[in-house]
């Protein structure tokens, strides 16, 4: 419980800019409730120029918290996939000051920019075996200086204050960790796939303890552009009528509509599938003797259907990510698993 005397009654606003809108949400101060969450859509086509999209990102901002009831102007902010150099890779088993020299040794031939321009951090992930010799499997996550800058300029205008840069793996993990605390829950293995607009994060995790991360170039944009090709419409119209008739309830789709969908984008999930299946497979042959327990589908592509269609082609369990399940969902709208970063970043302990 949180006392009665205690100045901070919100938590940061959490803030996940996506390619094609911008969600932002808080939480009561005992994170149990969402005090407010609020979705902007961005323009369907980016801009040619970097400084006129950081503009509209800076216009969206400001409008998505007109008339709400947004507390304070802390804001937790995300690295995207555009702006962010994940890799695992193998390194000699150190601890501490070391084993940082030897990952940041490693990323300076692997970064596609200079590394005195790299921010660098790495999560451990497990000892692992590479023929008879033992190796530490590293998460290496870069950035270059200027996106940072770039981002804490567009927080700025905005009228936020950026309190803390988080990275998209990160908060999908916080957010759903949050609703497996039973002592078993820690040692299952679980993989996190988080299907967006214009990429997929794939994320395996023991616990809170991240195993294996990777993003995969196939998101929403693809299956619109699938559509879109198949049918001869426009993307703004193939886009639509896939959104619309996924968020009817199964007896109210158009039988038709549906079929037509379906075959347009099923090379495209094909190809997904395929990639899901090659992570399964580096995780398997990784990480030997630790099973992985089911597979939990977030992201604003999430639906049934989907989780579905992943359960029956990778023979793994697979169900709809909620993380609102472990909140009073309050104003956060809309398909439930689209929330997943945004809550992520909120629930992030700041100083």
């Amino acid at each position: 419980m949180v006392p009665w005397w205690s100045r901070q009654r919100f938590s940061p606003i959490g803030v996940d800019i996506g390619s094609r809108s911008v969600k932002l949400l808080q939480f009561d101060a005992a994170q149990t409730r969402v005090h407010e969450a609020v979705r902007w859509d961005l323009p369907a086509e980016p801009a040619a120029k970097q400084d006129v999209q950081d503009d509209r990102l800076v216009d969206a901002l400001r409008r998505a918290r007109e008339d709400r009831r947004f507390h304070g102007r802390d804001a937790v902010f995300c690295l995207d996939a555009d702006n962010l150099f994940v890799q695992n890779i193998r390194v000699s088993p150190a601890s501490g000051d070391e084993l940082t020299k030897i990952v940041h040794f490693e990323a300076a031939g692997r970064l596609p920019f200079a590394s005195e321009e790299a921010e660098i951090r790495y999560l451990e992930a497990d000892d692992v075996r590479q023929g008879d010799t033992l190796r530490r499997e590293v998460i290496l996550m870069a950035c270059h200086q200027p996106a940072v800058q770039r981002l804490l300029a567009v927080a700025e205008a905005s009228g936020l204050r950026p309190v803390s840069i988080d990275v998209e793996p990160s908060a999908m993990l916080r957010c759903y960790h949050r609703q497996f605390r039973r002592d078993n829950d820690q040692q299952r293995r679980v993989m996190l796939v988080r299907i967006g607009e214009s990429n997929t994060v794939v994320l395996v995790a023991r616990g809170s303890s991240v195993l294996f991360v990777k993003y995969l170039s196939l998101g929403g944009r693809h299956f619109d552009e699938a559509v879109s090709r198949h049918l001869k419409m426009t993307p703004a119209d193939a886009a639509a009528l896939r959104r619309h008739n996924g968020d009817r309830r199964a007896d109210q789709r158009d039988p038709e509509i549906s079929r037509s969908v379906e075959e347009s984008i099923r090379p495209a999930l094909d190809k997904l599938t395929h990639e899901l299946s090659l992570c399964l497979r580096y995780y398997s042959v990784t990480f030997r003797g630790q099973p992985l327990s089911n597979i939990l589908l977030g992201g604003g592509e999430a639906t049934p259907s989907l989780a579905d269609w992943f359960a029956a082609r990778l023979d793994t369990p697979c169900e709809l990510g909620d993380p609102m399940r472990s909140f009073d969902r309050g104003p956060a709208g809309g398909r439930a698993a689209q929330w997943d970063v945004a809550a992520g970043l909120a629930l992030r302990k700041v100083e």
